[in-house]
């Protein structure tokens, strides 16, 4: 939990850096002393969905898994959870529920009982849908404002729970009772709100009353499917929710970003619009702050520890494994020492890596290992720690007897990964490619395999310029030998700009003509007991020795011990 404490704008350290390039992309970064520690990137064509709200209808109730399927205006039906139900669709239930107290899965009714196909229902985008996953849905919406947020069909206020001073709690919950808030409508303050007067925080409700007017006329005039009210983009949504009183400076590059970002703040925190400065340089804005070198870094599968030590960073489809690497790291004078030391320099940068990498999910950390308890429990304090500031939630268990810290992270949007590469037409996305030799061996058993079929007399391969010299060099006997045994032909043709471990077969029979490889039949297993059969039927050379009592002739340099081998080792202990 966040311990939130206020910052004077004098020893502000962190400056937010916009890079706007007007119908294509935003990139906004947060500098903390010149070190790249949060970024935020949005494609205008493939704008987050996440926050948008819609009249969707359901396609689908699947029992099995307590979900339901709904269409609401994507590419792919939203997936909602009777989790993320609202009791107003409870058979006979009230239409509202108390702010942070929601009703447990074991409290509430199946969803087959709540909903039925054809049911119109607003939801919410909670996560962006990944690969073939659909996106996450909620039936608890819910609106932020600069200050605060407003859920409609909830009751009562709170306060956010990244403030943990009581004393503070107290303040904010009192100056949210002496409001008179609408019926019908929860709100929770946000940390932004912290110290606020009361005319601050009831002209961000009276803000946020206004747009859910707004939402109610297009859900009684629009039918479903259809969106109901779009999240802000990028830009003011990052002024909305990341400017904090430690960031001293907005530094602009566009002009209408510049612009935005002013009027925005003019509203929504007018002494803020002080710290925003359009940039006119002619150096571009990220090169000039040294952010473009970082960003490199993200894009990187290994990041370079302070004293020499190194992370290795994997993103699989089941979780993130994140190794923890000594490396050239020597500084103190026992292994012990060092371990800590690296740890600690760990703990803080795999937690900047995973909010500059959007990286969610199961996250898997196997850091070096520690005989001390006292060490392992400043590594996980430090991992406490750094996690504060990061605005996805996060569990973090304590340390395993094997050293691996296993921690879970939200996952709102697609990591960098996922939204900025695409798989790899060569490997398909594996980042591995066979040897030589392994490719050459699997030639030529497919070649020796093709030829085996009554139909085929000829099998063409096409290969890189490597695997053909190879083939050329090793494998020459090998393809006499199944040309001899067959009597039919093999012919390797060597083509440049081929991929190493790609291979191409074409067959043909008798007249030269194409033959498509699916359709050659499949393998038939042989009978063990034709096999078994043959065996019985065949006389080994030592066995047709032992019983014509003939003996072997010896030559001279006979009486020299064989080389040792396991497989000649007889049972006869003699």
């Amino acid at each position: 939990m966040t311990k939130v404490t206020k910052t004077s704008e004098a020893t502000a350290s962190e400056i937010m850096i916009v890079n706007d390039d007007p119908g294509v992309e935003t990139r906004i970064a947060i500098l903390e002393n010149g070190r790249l520690e949060e970024l935020y990137t949005e494609r205008i064509n493939s704008a987050t969905g996440v926050g948008n709200i819609y009249k969707g209808r359901v396609t689908n109730v699947e029992s099995s898994i307590q979900a339901a399927f709904i269409e609401y205006g994507g590419s792919q039906s939203g997936f909602l959870h009777v989790t993320d139900l609202h009791p107003k669709h409870f058979p006979g239930a009230t239409t509202s529920e108390r702010v942070g107290k929601k009703i447990a899965k074991h409290n509430r009714p199946p969803i087959q009982k709540c909903l039925k196909r054809g049911d119109e229902i607003l939801v919410q985008v909670l996560k962006e849908g990944i690969g073939t996953k659909g996106p996450t849905l909620t039936g608890y919406l819910s609106i932020p404002g600069r200050l605060s947020v407003m859920m409609p069909y909830m009751d009562k206020v709170g306060v956010s729970r990244k403030i943990e001073d009581e004393t503070e709690r107290k303040a904010m919950r009192k100056v949210l009772d002496s409001i008179n808030l609408p019926e019908g409508f929860g709100f929770i303050l946000r940390t932004a709100g912290m110290g606020k007067n009361k005319l601050d925080i009831k002209r961000d409700i009276a803000y946020l009353i206004r747009l859910w007017k707004m939402i109610e006329k297009r859900i009684a005039t629009v039918g479903a499917p259809c969106q109901l009210y779009n999240e802000s983009d990028l830009l003011v949504r990052t002024i909305r929710d990341v400017l904090r009183p430690s960031i001293g400076a907005i530094v602009v590059d566009s002009t209408s970003a510049y612009d935005r970002i002013k009027t925005f703040l003019k509203i929504a925190a007018p002494r803020a619009s002080r710290k925003v400065i359009h940039y006119r340089e002619n150096a571009p804005i990220f090169h000039a702050f040294d952010i473009e070198r970082q960003i490199e870094e993200v894009h990187s599968r290994e990041v370079v520890l302070p004293s020499g030590g190194r992370l290795v960073i994997d993103q699989t489809e089941a979780l993130v494994a994140i190794d923890v690497n000594s490396g050239k790291s020597r500084s103190a004078k026992n292994s012990e020492s060092n371990a800590l030391n690296t740890n600690l320099e760990a703990a803080d940068e795999i937690c900047r890596q995973l909010r500059l990498r959007d990286l969610g999910g199961i996250v898997i950390n196997d850091l070096i290992d520690m005989g001390n308890a006292s060490n392992r429990k400043k590594v996980e304090q430090k991992f406490q720690d750094n996690l504060e500031r990061d605005r996805a939630r996060t569990t973090v268990l304590p340390l395993s007897r094997f050293g691996l810290l296993e921690m879970t992270r939200q996952r709102i949007r697609p990591s960098v990964l996922d939204s900025h590469y695409k798989s790899c037409t060569h490997c398909e996305g594996l980042g591995l490619l066979k040897s030589i030799e392994e490719v050459a061996a699997d030639a030529t058993r497919q070649c020796g395999w093709f030829l085996q079929h009554d139909k085929v007399a000829k099998v063409e391969l096409t290969c890189s310029p490597n695997v053909g010299t190879y083939l050329f060099s090793n494998k020459r006997n090998q393809f006499a030998a199944f040309e001899k045994n067959t009597n039919k032909r093999i012919v390797v043709r060597i083509i440049e700009g081929i991929a190493t471990d790609r291979i191409v077969f074409y067959a043909y029979d008798e007249r030269g003509s194409d033959i498509e490889l699916d359709t050659l039949e499949k393998v038939t297993p042989p009978s063990i007991q034709n096999l078994m059969d043959l065996q019985a039927s065949h006389v080994e050379p030592e066995e047709l020795l032992e019983k014509t009592g003939r003996k072997r002739s010896r030559r001279r340099g006979g009486n020299k011990a064989p080389l040792a081998q396991a497989t000649s080792i007889s049972g006869n202990a003699n």
